[in-house]
């Protein structure tokens, strides 16, 4: 072929082939045209649902984004996730997943309407949260209890007389408790609410005594006096609790930890372009030293990494926490 005719060869193929070459750009530019439904799989309150309302109203200040929080509570968080694995691939309906949803309750339940890993792309992980072992202020005072060990002295001459709310089935602040169970050789009876904010209710007021709850639900409980903080179930102490030691400091459990994260989730098969958008803008409001901070001083640690990054950590959590379901012999049908 002749170099005029392979030059206009090209040019005819360019001028055809134009519009479907840019469409990933024009979609991606164009997006978002209406508004983003971000689900919480539970209740108002909690840590979920704080994380989730901080990334909302970043986006919703950006020209043209409206993210609107949709709280679906229930099963521990197995309700809202499922409405959006089944929802259009399209960029406007969310998640705003946990290592609940997508790292426990795959091993915990018996079985799943959605798969945590087919069924989901990975946008970015927003914040990796400890956890923190509180208890009712006035069952410690009347039980003399200062410290983890008093807690785990108590529970053994006292098994079955502590009961340990928890804001659901399968979530890290359950298998938390689980895991500081089967370590300890103690026995707490679980009570799983629909969410933190029901659950640290019934503990600050008495009907309940322990929790292994997410350190920013907790924090403004902890700071009026509400809740004793006894010991952060991270591997490292929490800049945002002063003083207050690792449950494997205090306790001699080399080893323990049991920390949750919050991260954004779109139902399998949205376009590459708009998960590469949303992960862009979340990560960019994360990295403000206004969200930053406001976000370490309830304990959390934004993160903000890549799809590929979050995917990553799924599977590993998927691992790890599978381990602790079967050590613990937790189930739920």
């Amino acid at each position: 072929m002749h170099a005029p005719r392979r030059r206009t060869l090209a040019l005819l193929l360019s001028v055809a082939l134009g519009p479907l070459a840019a469409a990933p750009a024009l979609a991606n530019d164009a997006y978002p045209t209406r508004p983003i439904r971000l689900v919480v799989p539970f209740p108002a309150g909690g840590t979920t649902d704080i994380m989730a309302r901080a990334v909302s109203a970043e986006l919703s200040k950006l020209p043209g984004w409206n993210v609107v929080v949709d709280n679906k509570p229930g099963a521990g968080g197995n309700i809202g996730s499922d409405i959006v694995a089944k929802s259009a691939p399209d960029g406007y309906t969310l998640l705003m997943g946990t290592v609940g949803t997508h790292g426990i309750n795959q091993s915990l339940y018996g079985k799943l309407p959605f798969d945590p890993i087919k069924d989901f792309a990975p946008i970015t992980l927003v914040a990796a949260v400890p956890n923190v072992l509180v208890v009712n202020p006035a069952f410690a005072q009347q039980n003399k209890i200062q410290s983890v060990n008093d807690l785990i002295a108590y529970a053994r001459a006292n098994p079955g007389k502590l009961n340990m709310a928890s804001s659901g089935n399968g979530t890290s602040i359950h298998l938390a408790g689980e895991l500081f169970k089967t370590q300890t050789k103690t026995f707490m009876v679980h009570f799983p609410y629909r969410g933190s904010g029901p659950a640290l209710t019934d503990l600050s007021g008495g009907t309940m005594q322990v929790m292994f709850d997410n350190l920013p639900s907790s924090m403004q409980l902890i700071k009026s006096g509400k809740l004793k903080a006894l010991a952060v179930t991270s591997a490292r102490p929490s800049p945002a609790l002063p003083g207050v030691p690792t449950v494997a400091q205090a306790a001699n459990l080399p080893g323990f930890e049991a920390s949750s994260w919050f991260g954004l989730l779109a139902p399998a098969g949205t376009p590459p372009e708009i998960i590469h958008r949303i992960q862009q803008e979340v990560a960019r409001s994360l990295n403000t030293p206004a969200v930053r901070e406001r976000l370490m001083a309830q304990g959390a640690d934004p993160v903000g990494n890549t799809p590929e990054q979050f995917a990553a950590l799924i599977r590993s959590e998927t691992t790890k926490w599978a381990k602790v379901v079967k050590d613990s012999g937790a189930k739920v049908d």
